[in-house]
């Protein structure tokens, strides 16, 4: 985008571009790591594990809403 495009955007189309940029990063932050390698990781960098959980989160968030993942149904209504 050139300087002149981004002083004519408007603030919220501005804003909802950097929340999918952010959004972005955190779901591709720890792409192709396992919890093994994140285990080896936080021995040394404790904050990979919170990074670890926040990716776990966005991941399960949207492969629910893509209705890759279905939220576990409950005992009750399984025996019932």
């Amino acid at each position: 985008m050139s300087w002149e495009t981004l002083k004519h955007t408007p603030r919220w189309e501005l804003e909802g571009l950097l929340f999918a940029l952010s959004e972005y990063c955190v779901l591709h932050s720890m792409d192709g790591y396992t919890d093994k390698h994140v285990s080896q990781m936080a021995k040394d960098e404790p904050e990979v594990r919170s990074q670890w959980n926040a990716y776990q989160e966005k991941k399960r968030k949207y492969e629910e809403r893509a209705g890759i993942v279905r939220k576990p149904e409950s005992f009750k209504h399984l025996v019932g």
